[in-house]
């Protein structure tokens, strides 16, 4: 595909008009409107286009989701666009997710190290904090780059690496960072899957779960269950869950949920009793899809 904002960016560079490149290339106002509608040119066009304005044909090409909300998160992650979707997304979701599993950090200093790179840390806030914080960040992007793969148990364990790697759980040599976990664990008090177990149980569901032809509000939410119940890391699950939770639903044109600290009793809950009513968490990720609503009005993005 072609972008159009990258064609205009050029062109304004080079002090030049759509016009001027139409004469002086000898292209139709048509091809120059097909660009415009992100349709897809033919690799001589495009080498003629890149040729002429003495750039590289990836800053005329790229991928054009059909996803709009995907689309803007792209855009906005690729030109580092201050203040819009993709920087309210990065500095809620990371506070909400981190706090929700006992960071101290604020999100006003979350907010600071995604803006600044810096940090106020005040009294006592461990490093470990920082670090989960800054890494939830590349986490999100790697999200918004992958969005529209499908799920893998590489992806899976790609997102736990980006989170904990560095941290002090890497290195204790049991821990396994990256991979799934090597001691048994629960959660909540419940029980979670053996290590012995975690393998297969994972390739089962997603096996199930990529096998549906059309992923619904409702197939996500029970994903996000199912994998908490298998807790496959011997920690980081909830975030690593609810990142997986945000590609797919970016992945399927499904609005996102955004689970906000505040609601998290609410959460658990939910988690907790899933097996015997689902309601509980269905009803809880709507209340954050909400939340992510909101976000899309504030920005004045349809939905």
């Amino acid at each position: 595909m072609v972008s159009y904002d990258g064609l205009k960016q050029i062109l304004r560079e080079k002090g030049m008009t759509k016009t001027d490149l139409c004469t002086a290339l000898g292209i139709s106002s048509r091809t120059v409107a097909k660009i415009g509608k992100g349709e897809r040119l033919s690799e001589r066009t495009i080498r003629r286009i890149a040729g002429y304005l003495e750039c590289d044909p990836e800053r005329l090409c790229r991928e054009i989701s059909g996803n709009p909300v995907l689309q803007i998160l792209r855009e906005e992650k690729e030109v580092g666009i201050s203040g819009g979707l993709y920087h309210e997304l990065q500095v809620r979701m990371t506070y909400n997710s981190n706090h929700m599993e006992g960071s101290r950090l604020t999100e006003e200093q979350t907010r600071l190290i995604f803006e600044t790179n810096t940090v106020d840390a005040g009294d006592g806030v461990p490093v470990d904090d920082i670090l989960e914080t800054v890494h939830h960040f590349r986490a999100v992007d790697y999200v918004i780059d992958a969005a529209e793969d499908i799920l893998t148990e590489e992806i899976i364990k790609h997102l736990h690496y980006l989170l904990k790697h560095d941290t002090s759980d890497a290195n204790l040599s049991w821990f396994a960072v990256g991979e799934y976990k090597k001691r048994a664990n629960t959660v909540g008090g419940h029980e979670t899957a053996k290590p012995k177990d975690v393998t297969e149980r994972m390739r089962k569901l997603l096996d199930t779960y990529n096998a549906k032809r059309a992923v619904t509000f409702e197939d996500v939410v029970a994903l996000h269950a199912e994998f908490e119940y298998i807790h496959p890391f011997q920690d980081g699950n909830g975030r690593v869950g609810r990142l997986i939770a945000l590609k797919e639903c970016l992945r399927h044109g499904i609005i996102p949920f955004l689970i906000e600290d505040a609601k998290k009793m609410y959460y658990y809950r939910g988690l907790s009793v899933w097996k015997t009513d689902e309601n509980w968490l269905k009803e809880t990720c709507l209340d954050g899809q909400d939340t992510f609503i909101r976000l899309l009005d504030l920005f004045e993005i349809p939905h």
